[in-house]
Order: structure tokens, then sequence, then C-alpha cells
């Protein structure tokens, strides 16, 4: 008996294409698949990152530590959105998980952030001090009293001279209100009273943050503002004078002797856990503790913490 075999039918072009079509479409959803895992683990890190933000005193020290962390796998970023007030805020609504602060959370901030359990933890100190031109130390301006100060703040003093200066106009750059700087300058002068209102000249602005104050103070020959000491070091065209003739050194810093003295804080909510204790417990470690001289600040041994 005899078989007659069939042909094999050999495959049509529309047949390879199919099959080319979908290993392609294999391909790419490998692919996609791929893209999406990736994806995820990116917002999985970008979701780990600690963020840290207010005082630009603060900053500087923040910023260090931060970076010193990374090799240790901490991803911590720091900004100085609003100040000291703008990072308390930013804390109170859920924003940020670490508020940089250089004033002490007030009874206002918790009232208004009620569900939030404000806990500071004081890295440091620094001092503010009332910081003028060179030019103007140099023609006898050395120390102020307190009511000089009020006196070229308010206004009622317009040239250097009615304060044993030279025979220039007086420029103030004043902070913006809830900055720390801000709050101390009016503590010294106001006590708990109200500090009044700005006076109406050309003579007055309001700056923000550091670096621009200390920019503003360079540009102006006759100007006057309330500044973080430890911004004006290694700035010689920059005096802090005396205030009531006491000088803004680190002794009289420490002994509380100088008048605007004000505490470092980081503020969490809640006890610090997690990526949070692990930065601010290494800034209060005798390794970043080295951070606050650096930037001119009185570490917590200096301030008998």
């Amino acid at each position: 008996m005899s078989v007659t075999s069939q042909p094999r039918q050999a495959s049509s072009p529309l047949t390879g294409k199919r099959k080319q079509g979908a290993f392609a479409a294999s391909a790419a959803a490998l692919l996609l698949g791929t893209l999406l895992t990736g994806c995820a683990g990116a917002a999985k890190a970008d979701s780990a990152t600690l963020q840290a933000s207010g005082s630009t005193t603060v900053a500087p020290v923040a910023s260090d530590a931060a970076e010193a962390l990374k090799s240790k796998g901490l991803n911590i970023t720091v900004a100085t959105q609003g100040g000291s007030a703008g990072g308390i805020s930013q804390l109170g609504t859920g924003q940020i998980g670490i508020a940089l602060s250089s004033k002490p959370v007030s009874d206002k901030d918790k009232q208004a952030y009620p569900k939030t359990n404000f806990v500071p933890t004081q890295i440091g100190a620094d001092a503010v001090g009332v910081i003028i031109t060179k030019k103007v130390a140099d023609a006898g301006v050395k120390s102020l009293t307190k009511e000089q100060v009020k006196g070229l703040f308010e206004g009622t003093i317009t040239n250097w001279k009615q304060v044993g200066g030279p025979d220039l106009q007086v420029f103030v750059y004043d902070k913006e209100p809830g900055r720390g700087t801000r709050e101390v300058l009016d503590k010294f002068l106001y006590g708990k009273g109200e500090a009044p209102a700005p006076p109406k000249s050309a003579n007055y602005a309001v700056v923000g943050g550091n670096l621009e104050t200390r920019n503003k103070l360079k540009s102006t020959p006759g100007s006057i503002a309330p500044l973080s000491t430890g911004f004006i070091e290694g700035h010689d065209d920059l005096v802090a004078v005396s205030l009531e003739g006491v000088a803004p050194t680190n002794e009289n810093v420490a002994s509380g002797k100088y008048p605007m003295t004000r505490p470092l804080y980081m503020i969490t909510n809640g006890q610090p856990q997690g990526a949070a204790k692990q930065y601010i417990d290494y800034i209060l470690s005798a390794e970043g503790q080295k951070l606050l001289p650096k930037h001119g600040y009185l570490t917590r041994q200096q301030m008998g913490l």
C-alpha cells in the first residue's frame, strides 16, 4: 500500500508579520513593565526624602549635616521658604518633616495648628547684631543704646551725626514680620509690647533672608539692619555694634549678658523618629556640633546645655 505524502505549506508573508508583531508586542509590554517598576521605585525613593525648611540662620548647619549624611543613605532636602515662620507653618500643615527656626514656637502657632505637636530641639545659639557699615563705625558709632536703636528703626533718627557718626543719611533694612531675627530685635526694643508701624520713608525697606540683608548692607553706605552676627564673619566692611555697651562676643552671648541672643531649633511634629531622629541626633553629636562654630554660632556646650 502506497502512501502519498502531502507537501508542506510554506509560511505566508502575512503569517510572518503576525509573529513579528506578537514578538514586538511582548517586548513592548516587558519594557513598559520595567519602566513602570522603575517609576514606582523612584516614587518610593522620593517619598523617603526628608524635607526641612525655614530659618536662613539654621539652614547652613542643616545643609552641611544633610550633606554629611548622604553617605549613610539619608536623602534630605533643605529649603528656606518664609524663614522661621514659614518653616513652622509648613510643619503645621504637614508639608515638611522638620522646621528650622531661630525663634520658639508661639502660642499663636499652636492655636493655628492644634493638631500638630510641636517638639523643638535646640541645636545651638546665635547672636542677632545691629549691623552697620565700617564707614559709620570708624566715624564714631561704636555702641548704641536701646533708645538710639529705636530712633533709627522708627525713623526719628535720620542722620548718623545724631548719634555721633558721620554726616550721612540713615537707611534702614528691616526684616519682614515672622522672621526670627525681627522678633529678637522687637523683644529687645519693646519687650512684650507691639512694635509700631514702619516709618513712611524712602529710606526704609523690608528684606527677607540673611544673604539678602547682608548684600543690601554692603551696597548702601549709611545702612543699618538686624542680622545674625555669624553672617558678617569675614566681611570686614560690616560691623556689629555694642548694645548698651555690651559687645556680641561669644562670652557675652553664652552668659546672656548680650541682650539679643536667641536659640536655634529643629522642630518636629512629635518626638523625632526615623530619618528625622537620625538627622537631629547627628547635629547633636560631637561631630555635628562642630558645624555651628563654622558658621559663627555657639554650640550647646558653650551655652551650658
